[in-house]
C-alpha cells in the first residue's frame, strides 16, 4: 500500500490546557485517535496460517499503527496493544508484511512531523516561563531557544546558515558549486600535465639527437686526426735515409722482390 502525502498528514492537535500561558507546553496538545476510515489503517494485515489466542491479528495490528501514529513511540504503541517488541518486529519481517511495514513507517513519519511542528512553533513563538525570585512567582516571560532556532535555519536554509561540512550533500548549492570548481580544476591540471609530459618527451628526444650528432662529430674528428697522423708517419718514413745494413740487404736482392 502506498501512502499519499494527504493520507500521511496528521490533523492539528487540540489544546487540553485551560490556562492560556500553559498552552505552549508540548504536553498541552494531544492528538485525537485515528478515525477507523483513516487511509493509514487501510493496509492489508499480515496473515497468520494458524492464529493463536495471543497472535497479533488484524485488529491488533491496526490498533498498533493507530497508537503509533498518535504517539510516535514504538514502545508505547506496543504497550497499548499488550504486545512485545520482539513479537512486533518478527511480525514486521514476515512474508506478506509489506503493507504493515509501510503503515508502520508512515505512522512514525506522522509522529516526526508532529514533533517538528511543535519544535518549530516553540522556536518561532517561544515558551512562556515563570520568573521566580525568593521562592515567589514574580511574573512570566517569553523565552526563545536560540539553539532550536539555529537548528531549523541550518536544516531548512542550509545554503546560508550551515557552513558545517556535514550539512553539505549532493543537491546543496554550496556542494554543487564546490564540486564544479573541483572538476574544472582537475580537468585544467590534467590538460597541463599532458602538455608537460609531451614537452618532456620532446626534450628527451632532442637531447638524444644532439648527443648523437655530437658523437658523430667527435668520431669524424678522431678519424680525421688518425688519418692525418698516418699520412705524417708515411711521409716521415719516406724521407728518412737508409742505414748501411738496409743498403746491404737491398744489394743482395738483385731482383728487388
Amino acid at each position: 500500500m502506498v501512502m499519499s502525502d494527504e493520507s500521511n498528514t496528521p490533523r492539528p492537535p487540540a489544546c487540553t490546557r485551560a490556562i492560556a500561558r500553559q498552552g505552549t507546553s508540548y504536553m498541552a496538545y494531544r492528538h485525537e485517535p485515528l478515525d477507523p476510515g483513516d487511509p493509514l489503517l487501510g493496509f492489508r494485515p499480515v496473515p497468520h496460517k494458524a492464529a493463536r489466542r495471543n497472535s497479533i491479528g488484524p485488529a491488533r495490528q491496526r490498533a498498533f499503527v493507530a497508537s503509533l501514529a498518535e504517539c510516535g513511540i514504538v514502545t508505547q504503541a506496543a504497550r497499548s496493544i499488550g504486545a512485545s517488541m520482539e513479537a512486533l518486529y518478527k511480525l514486521r519481517q514476515r512474508p506478506g508484511a509489506e503493507e504493515f511495514r509501510a503503515a508502520w513507517d508512515a505512522a512514525i513519519d506522522r509522529g516526526v512531523m508532529r514533533l517538528e511542528d511543535s519544535a518549530l512553533a516553540r522556536a518561532i513563538e517561544g515558551e512562556e516561563r515563570m520568573v521566580v525570585s525568593g521562592g515567589k512567582v514574580m511574573g512570566y516571560e517569553t523565552r526563545f531557544n536560540e539553539a532550536l532556532v539555529m537548528f531549523f535555519l541550518r536544516n531548512r536554509r542550509g545554503e546560508r546558515y550551515a557552513p558545517d561540512w556535514r550539512a553539505l550533500k549532493p543537491g546543496h548549492p554550496v556542494y554543487e558549486r564546490i564540486a564544479a570548481e573541483a572538476v574544472a580544476r582537475y580537468r585544467a591540471e590534467e590538460e597541463e600535465s599532458e602538455e608537460e609530459v609531451l614537452e618532456s618527451i620532446d626534450r628527451f628526444l632532442e637531447g638524444m639527437r644532439q648527443r648523437r650528432l655530437a658523437n658523430e662529430a667527435l668520431f669524424a674528428e678522431m678519424a680525421a686526426e688518425e688519418e692525418t697522423a698516418g699520412e705524417a708517419r708515411q711521409e716521415q718514413a719516406r724521407a728518412r735515409p737508409l742505414s748501411p745494413e738496409a743498403e746491404g740487404e737491398e744489394a743482395e736482392d738483385p731482383a728487388g722482390d
